[in-house]
Parts: C-alpha cells; sequence; structure tokens
C-alpha cells in the first residue's frame, strides 16, 4: 500500500513491518492459507454445517414422494385355514343326520391394485375342500371341492373419483419437496452471501493491520525525534508526553486490529470448515468497477428467481390442489361395483377345476352404491377451511413480491451510494496525506506541535481506513442486489437441482 507519510518515516515503517513480519514466520507453525474468493466459496457449498443439514430436508421429501406413492404397489393375499367342527343341521331331512359334522381345508390366493382413477381392481383364486357325515345314499356328497376364480372391480363415479383426488398425497408430496429445495437454495444464497461479505471484510482487516503498523511505526519514529529535539533545547519536555501518549495510543490500536482480524478469522474458518487453524490469506482484493443495473430488469429477475418467492409458490399450488381435492368430498359416494366368476365343484380337485375352466358355471353381479351424509358439515367445512388456506397463501405471496421489489430499489440505491463513496474516499484519503506532509514540514520549522502532527496523522489513519471500508460496502451492495435478486448463485457458477439430496435418499436406503 503506498503512503505519503515522508520517506523518512515510510523507510522506519517498513524496517518495523518487516520486523513484525520475520519474528511473525518464525513463530508460525502453518503456512497461511492462500485462499481465492472461488476457493472460499466452494469450500462453503461444500462442507458448511447448516448448508449440509438443510439438504436432509429435500432428501426427505423424496422419502415421503416414494412413501405415498406405495398406494400403487399391488397387495398380494395368501389364506390358509382348517375349520372341524360338530353342529346341529338346519334340516334333518335334507342332510339325511341328526348331527353334522364337517372338516373345512380352504386356501386361497388373491391380489389388489389400485389404479389411477380411483378404483380398485381385485382377482381372487379360491379353493375350498370340504369332509362331512352326509349320507351319501341319498344323493348328498360327503367330500368334494368347491373353487372359483374371481374378479372384481369398485370404482367411484362422484366422491373419490379421478386421478386428482388419487394422487393428491403424492402431488402434495412433490410440491413439498419441490419448496423444500427451495429454501435449500435460500439457505445456499444466503450462505454465499456471507463468505462474499467476510472474505472481503478479511482483506479489508489486513489492509487496516497494515495501516496502523505504518502509523505505529511513524508515531515511534515522532517519539525519537521528539526526544533528540528535547534534549538539543528545541522544543519543551512535555512535547515527549504528547509523542508518548501518540505512540502508546497507536500500539492499542494496533492490538486491536490484530485482535479483529484473528476474530474474523476464526469467523471465516467457521463458515468454511477448516479442519486447522490455519491464517487465512484473502489474495482477491474487492472490485471497484462500476455495476450498472436497470431497476426493471432487476425486479424481474427477482421476482422470477427469489428461492422464497418460488418456495411460497410451490406451498400454493399444494394447497390449491387439496381445495379442488376438498371440493370432490363434499359430493356424495357413488360406487359401481362389479364382479365376474367361473366356479366349479367336484368329488376330485382336478374335476373341480375342469369345470372351473369350462366356463360353464359362471356368476357375475354389478350395482351401485350410494351413501350421502345428511348435512355433510365436516367435508363442507373442510372445503372451506382449504379455500381459506389458498386465500392466505395468495396474499402472503402478494406481500413477498413487494417486499422483493422494494430489497430491489434499495439495494440498487446502495450501489450507487457506495459508488460515490469510492470517489469520495479517494480524495479524503488524498487530502489527508498532503495535510500530513505539510504539517511534517511545519513541525521541523517549528510551527506545529507533536500533537498536531499526531491528530493529523490520526486523520489519515481514519481517511485510509474509509478508502478501505468504502470499497469493501461498495462489493457487499452489489452481492446484497445478487442475494435479493437471486442471482448470487447464477453468478458464482452454483446450480442446484434434486440430485444431491436424492444421492442422501438412496445413501440410507
Amino acid at each position: 500500500m503506498k503512503s505519503g507519510y515522508g520517506q523518512p518515516y515510510l523507510i522506519t515503517g517498513i524496517a518495523v513491518l518487516l520486523l513484525i513480519v520475520l519474528c511473525g514466520t518464525a513463530s508460525a507453525q502453518e503456512e497461511p492459507l492462500k485462499l481465492t474468493l472461488k476457493e472460499a466459496i466452494t469450500m462453503a457449498v461444500e462442507k458448511n454445517l447448516d448448508v449440509r443439514a438443510e439438504l436432509y430436508n429435500p432428501a426427505g421429501a423424496e422419502a415421503t414422494i416414494r412413501q405415498n406413492k406405495g398406494i400403487y404397489d399391488p397387495l398380494l393375499t395368501l389364506l390358509a385355514n382348517y375349520q372341524d367342527s360338530t353342529t346341529l343341521p338346519a334340516s334333518i331331512f335334507l342332510a339325511g343326520v341328526t348331527t353334522s359334522k364337517q372338516r373345512i381345508l380352504q386356501y386361497n390366493a388373491g391380489a389388489s391394485q389400485l389404479i389411477p382413477t380411483g378404483a380398485t381392481l381385485g382377482a381372487e383364486f379360491n379353493n375350498t375342500w370340504n369332509r362331512n357325515n352326509s349320507d351319501p345314499s341319498r344323493g348328498f356328497l360327503d367330500k368334494y371341492y368347491q373353487s372359483n376364480v374371481t374378479v372384481t372391480l369398485s370404482q367411484p363415479l362422484l366422491k373419490n373419483f379421478g386421478r386428482a383426488a388419487t394422487d393428491l398425497n403424492i402431488n402434495v408430496a412433490i410440491y413439498g419437496k419441490e419448496a423444500t429445495l427451495e429454501h435449500y437454495k435460500s439457505k445456499l444464497l444466503a450462505t454465499v452471501a456471507q463468505v462474499r461479505t467476510e472474505y472481503f471484510k478479511l482483506y479489508s482487516l489486513r489492509e487496516n493491520l497494515e495501516v496502523k503498523k505504518t502509523s505505529l511505526a511513524l508515531a515511534q519514529k515522532i517519539l525519537s525525534d521528539t526526544q533528540a529535539q528535547v534534549k538539543a533545547g528545541v522544543l519543551p519536555a512535555m512535547e515527549i508526553l504528547n509523542a508518548q501518549f501518540g505512540a502508546s495510543t497507536r500500539e492499542k490500536e494496533l492490538i486491536d486490529a490484530e485482535r479483529a482480524l484473528k476474530d474474523q478469522m476464526d469467523l471465516l474458518r467457521l463458515l468454511l470448515q477448516l479442519d486447522k487453524p490455519y491464517e487465512i490469506d484473502p489474495i482477491n482484493a474487492p472490485p471497484r468497477e462500476k455495476f450498472e443495473a436497470v431497476e426493471e430488469d432487476e425486479i424481474k429477475r427477482a421476482l422470477a428467481n427469489r428461492p422464497d418467492l418460488l418456495e411460497s409458490q410451490a406451498n400454493l399450488k399444494a394447497s390449491d390442489l387439496q381445495a379442488r381435492v376438498a371440493r370432490n368430498q363434499t359430493l356424495p359416494s357413488l360406487n359401481l361395483n362389479a364382479s365376474a366368476a367361473m366356479t366349479g365343484l367336484g368329488p376330485e380337485y382336478n374335476r373341480d377345476l375342469e369345470r372351473v375352466t369350462s366356463g360353464n358355471y359362471p356368476v357375475w353381479s354389478v350395482g351401485l352404491q350410494l351413501d350421502y351424509p345428511i348435512g355433510n358439515r365436516a367435508a363442507e367445512n373442510t372445503y372451506i377451511k382449504s379455500k381459506l388456506k389458498v386465500e392466505q397463501a395468495k396474499t402472503q405471496i402478494k406481500s413477498i413480491e413487494e417486499g422483493i421489489q422494494n430489497d430491489v430499489r434499495t439495494a440498487i440505491r446502495a450501489i450507487v451510494s457506495n459508488y460515490k463513496q469510492l470517489d469520495v474516499a479517494d480524495q479524503g484519503s488524498a487530502y489527508a496525506e498532503e495535510r500530513l506532509r505539510a504539517y511534517i514540514k511545519k513541525n521541523a520549522v517549528g510551527l506545529a506541535t507533536t500533537k498536531d502532527v499526531l491528530d493529523v496523522q490520526n486523520d489519515l489513519v481514519t481517511a485510509k481506513n474509509n478508502q478501505i471500508q468504502a470499497v469493501v460496502n461498495y462489493v457487499n451492495a452489489v452481492t446484497q442486489l445478487w442475494q435479493v435478486t437471486g442471482a448470487l448463485l447464477e453468478k458464482e457458477g452454483i446450480t442446484v437441482n434434486a440430485k444431491e439430496a436424492d444421492a442422501l435418499y438412496e445413501k440410507n436406503r
């Protein structure tokens, strides 16, 4: 960093700075970690614990989607049952016995499947072996097999009809995952913005530390010169106290600057999850190039990209779908029930199956079943509640959109203001340097006191710090605009999709 402190003072400052650097190098256990802004952002994206924790939400949402898709898993039913009974027959004459004894063995198999229209389709293969004490001489079978193959269909025609009602929980879960991905993007966006801000803050604190070191070197040189002048009788003895106070003040400022720098390194290390206490050396200076922003274009970009708005829109889609299905639930329940079966019966199992497959003994039925609750208040109020939820979500989205527009306008104004401040800070620094040179010359001929020189030097330090802070504030203003428009991730080359969350889901299967 260039300085206008004067050649003698600059040489002394460089000597002190060199001594500090050499001492620091000798005592350091680790080489400084030279870190670019791009590397810092990459580390945060990959390692930041808050970001990693947020990724579990879309992974869990994927589990919810697959859980709800389970309604389409076929249901297989197997039954094996044996029954032994001794009872009084309903008709002694018909049975030809006074006591009915039966042994029944059942072995059945069936499967059912939900289809998108809301219907349940089923198929069964039922087998029964019956052994009893009927009198065969009177034409009764005392043992026989009885089988049937049956297909059933139950289709809702009003309530619960159609894919929207059938897939409700699946689609709500899909919208829920979409919302969690946008929430994850919001967290990632905030983290990247914080990394940029803290990275450039660390850079500014390093620059500030260098200013404090040079300032201390100059104060120590002034103290040395003052002591020599007092000894020569040129200045009164009280000037030494002023010079000592100035040097002590600069030492305290240097200690404070070192502490602030170390605290900022700790914060950045936490953000990046660095596993060692590296001394971080940020090598990218904050850019000063003028950033042009068109308010209308930036607002359009923000309304299209802001993750919090997209998250709310995904939740609205889920609420709107729930409201439409809730309206369907107010309808009466009218079901079409149909079945068809091929039956058989015979003393031997193969004969029984021959009759089943022959198709000569069909049984079929078709019918309608209507259920209608009188009043239907539960369904109607569920529908009203869901409509209110949709209207509430629309109102919240409108509020978010208006807030986004205000955020963009505020960010653009901040960029314009901070860019102008760069010029002001540069001029202030240049003026402070010239003023210090003038006071050093005045002090040399006795026209300015040591205190005057120290005060002017303090003004220069403040001007230098203002110059550094103006650049950081300008870069932070640009970062803020990119954050409120949702463009920051794209600017940094970061893409967000469901692949990483799905991989996390698969890992835990």
